[in-house]
């Protein structure tokens, strides 16, 4: 009982610390976009994760950990009802109690959506956003969750001699799912007023990069809990490793990312610096317990450098992503999953196409259901406020609120 006791001080604990990125989310995306967009940004994130805890307690949980079922979708079943060993060490052998591992979950299922969020800032509309929200975190993500650690189909796929596709702490299964929808969402909405002049990206540069800075320092810190507490319990070897490779690993990021965009781009820039930081962290995330501190600086200096070729190929296909979102979860969350069959105890050629084929299953899944959400959306109630709207600010158009109203009062 003791040592159920610490297990599951300790998953309460990475609980707070997940739920606390949110705060990191949200200082980001403000801080690398405009002033009169702030309100906007907040409400999004504040809807994602209250109503995402509601959703992933309705339905999501049941979908995405149906005990038997066909492995790839379970039945549809609202509420949740602990097991009669629910709160004993019988449960998830002594690792946690059932409403622990709820809640735990539970703040990785807003996270997709929050991902989202930040690629589509100042021109999405806020009902149609709520909408593709209440979806995707209702459905999309359980489903996909319940594939690999449901115990779905790609947790027992084989090849050659291995078995399972690996993703401790979701590089795959949170980030690149949000990684894939805010692909889909930013194509089919398009660029910001402005974002590009005669076929060539424009900097529309953020309000507050402090506010970013603090932001990324924040997801970092919680990343103590996304990848600590995937551990799924307090084992003091696993979970000292663990904390070490992500540390590392986003270290290594930031250094390179700021490396490669200096020697290409002849600057400091720490929007570079930031991002690297996360893409870091996101790159390790899959592999996080399997990893060598060597290995973790390897997959996260390659992460790094991967995030400053990607925000450009972003610009260069015309794709408008206000915070580097793809770059950073969708580009490096592959990375980091295919890392796995090239480095760490689960390193060889069998893995790697596991890794692969699974990155395929979860690229099919979310593009071809983000796609079906927002063409839908598109061609109901639209998804892109009007010119009008866009240019003065979702604020004052569909919240009819000022961030910083002082300010704006001294201005006049």
């Amino acid at each position: 009982m003791e040592l159920l006791t610490i297990n599951n001080v300790w998953m309460m604990v990475c609980t707070a610390l997940v739920f606390f990125m949110h705060t990191g989310f949200a200082f980001l995306e403000i801080g690398l976009t405009r002033e009169k967009n702030t309100i906007n940004i907040l409400f999004k994130n504040i809807f994602i994760i209250t109503v995402g805890l509601l959703l992933y307690y309705i339905i999501g949980f049941n979908l995405m950990y149906p005990g038997d079922f066909n492995g790839y979708i379970g039945s549809i079943i609202t509420g949740i009802t602990p097991p009669e060993n629910g709160m004993t060490a019988d449960y998830a052998s002594g690792g946690y109690t059932w409403w622990t591992d709820f809640l735990f979950q539970g703040m990785f299922a807003a996270t997709a959506a929050t991902i989202v969020s930040g690629a589509v800032a100042e021109r999405m509309k806020i009902g149609a956003f709520m909408i593709f929200t209440i979806i995707y975190v209702g459905f999309v993500y359980p489903i996909a969750g319940s594939w690999q650690w449901g115990g779905g189909f790609l947790s027992t796929f084989e090849f050659g001699d291995a078995t399972g596709f690996y993703d401790f702490a979701g590089s795959t299964l949170v980030h690149s799912v949000g990684g894939w929808a805010a692909l889909v969402t930013v194509w089919l909405l398009g660029a910001r007023i402005g974002k590009f002049k005669d076929g060539k990206p424009q900097a529309i540069p953020g309000h507050s990069i402090p506010l970013a800075t603090a932001g990324v320092l924040i997801l970092w810190l919680g990343w103590f809990g996304f990848n600590g507490g995937s551990v799924l319990s307090a084992d003091p070897e696993v979970t000292s490793l663990t904390l070490v490779t992500t540390c590392l690993a986003a270290a290594a990021g930031g250094v390179v990312a700021m490396i490669t965009s200096t020697l290409l781009y002849k600057n400091l820039d720490l929007t570079m610096f930031l991002n690297g930081i996360l893409g870091g962290l996101v790159g390790i995330t899959a592999g996080a317990d399997q990893m060598s501190p060597e290995d973790a600086i390897l997959i996260g200096a390659i992460a790094g450098a991967l995030i400053v070729f990607a925000v450009s190929l972003v610009d260069k296909i015309k794709l408008d992503d206000p915070v580097g979102a793809i770059a950073v979860h969708l580009i490096c969350g592959i990375w980091g999953t295919l890392s796995v069959g090239l480095f760490g105890s689960k390193a060889g050629f069998d893995q790697f196409v596991i890794q692969l084929a699974g990155v395929s299953c979860y690229a099919v899944f979310c593009i071809i259901s983000s796609f079906v959400i927002i063409y839908s959306l598109k061609k109901t109630i639209g998804i892109r406020v009007s010119e009008r709207e866009e240019l003065e600010g979702l604020d004052a158009r569909e919240h009819k609120m000022d961030a910083y109203p002082d300010f704006r009062l001294n201005e006049h």
